[in-house]
């Protein structure tokens, strides 16, 4: 039978390499090693050459990346360090521009969220100029070796920045199947990238655009998808935007028993389950410091609120740049409630909490 999908960027050597690399440096992701090769080198910094307003609440910067920048696949993040008031703050970041972009630079957009003190600085005080550390792009919300015939796309908000990495790099290509894409904003002014997208459905007769503007509309719903995609089932899927979009798409493609036709991408963490509120106490080793909480609180909160700054990225247990290691006592994640306790464990303290008396090498 011909096989008459589009073939994607070709993967072969460099996809296994990726997967085998990843093996070997879990728990912890071949780009925290990339990282800290760049951040010992001058190498080490992307600089901001760019920076635009695309909304009023969102900021598009253009990053000039290092010499020997490994090129990303369409869909991975960034983990950026940003030092503010002399504390470097870590935050994972899609890339909207394609990995086929030749001038040696990268588009991020960060949208500004309430006290979210790393992306207020991003929209209001970054200049052009300014140097921020970068790590190797990661993530595996990217598309297949070889394309459907039916894509779709269902993104809110900032969701759209991974998205928008795949379609630049379809249209680069020359590969752009039949795409429906929903993108939901409050209205036209705050849709990131509506005038390209708008743009790029008119060059392509294939592609159907659906703007969702929830003011207006009401919120995106499952009960819609007939609606803006006839034979949706058919089709493979990536989403992102907020949890509670995401939740109610994983569950509606699980009933419908096409799970794994649905790919999701997360810029917050699950809402954890339930954990045990009652009290709790870390033991920081290396900095020498016993902060008490509940057994809610994950470890990184806990260290925050009590002055210290470990390393992390993306506060949801997906980069790894938090690992520590347990020295004595129990965690649990709150995000499946599994535990750890046994001494030398590694364990993401953005995710997971204390139970009784922790100590932490940190």
């Amino acid at each position: 039978m011909a096989d008459d999908r589009l073939p994607a960027a070709p993967l072969n050597s460099a996809r296994w390499l990726q997967r085998a690399a990843g093996a070997l440096t879990w728990p912890l992701n071949p780009s925290d090693y990339l990282g800290a090769l760049f951040a010992d080198t001058a190498g080490g910094n992307a600089v901001v050459e760019r920076i635009g307003h695309p909304t009023p609440d969102a900021v598009t910067l253009t990053l000039r990346v290092p010499r020997g920048f490994p090129r990303h696949r369409a869909g991975q993040f960034v983990r950026l360090g940003v030092d503010i008031d002399g504390v470097r703050h870590s935050r994972c970041y899609s890339i909207a521009s394609a990995p086929e972009r030749d001038d040696g630079c990268i588009e991020i957009t960060a949208k500004a969220i309430a006290r979210g003190r790393v992306s207020a600085h991003l929209n209001e005080l970054l200049r052009v100029g300014a140097r921020l550390q970068i790590d190797a792009p990661a993530g595996d919300f990217v598309l297949p070796e070889w394309l459907p015939e039916r894509l779709l796309f269902i993104t809110a908000g900032s969701g759209i920045t991974p998205v928008m990495g795949m379609l630049r790099s379809l249209d680069a290509r020359g590969t752009v199947p039949e795409v429906t894409l929903v993108h939901a904003a409050p209205d036209a002014a705050s849709m990131i990238y509506g005038d390209e997208l708008e743009a790029f459905a008119a060059r392509h007769p294939q592609v159907t655009l659906h703007r969702v503007y929830t003011r207006a509309q009401g919120r995106f719903d499952v009960s819609q998808l007939d609606a803006v995609c006839e034979g949706w089932a058919g089709c493979e899927t990536w989403a992102c935007g907020p949890d509670a979009l995401l939740q109610q798409l994983e569950d509606h493609w699980q009933q419908a028993g096409i799970g794994a036709r649905l790919h999701t991408e997360r810029f917050r963490p699950r809402v954890p389950q339930a954990g045990d509120a009652t009290a709790a106490r870390v033991q920081f080793l290396r900095s020498a410091r016993v902060v008490d909480g509940r057994g809610d609180q994950p470890v990184l909160d806990l260290a925050e609120l009590n002055g210290l700054s470990p390393a992390h990225g993306c506060r949801m247990g997906i980069c790894h740049g938090c690992t520590a290691t347990l020295k004595s006592g129990c965690v649990r994640d709150l995000r499946n409630g599994r535990t750890f306790d046994e001494e030398g464990d590694l364990v993401q303290i953005c995710v997971c909490a204390p139970i009784g008396d922790v100590e932490i090498d940190l």
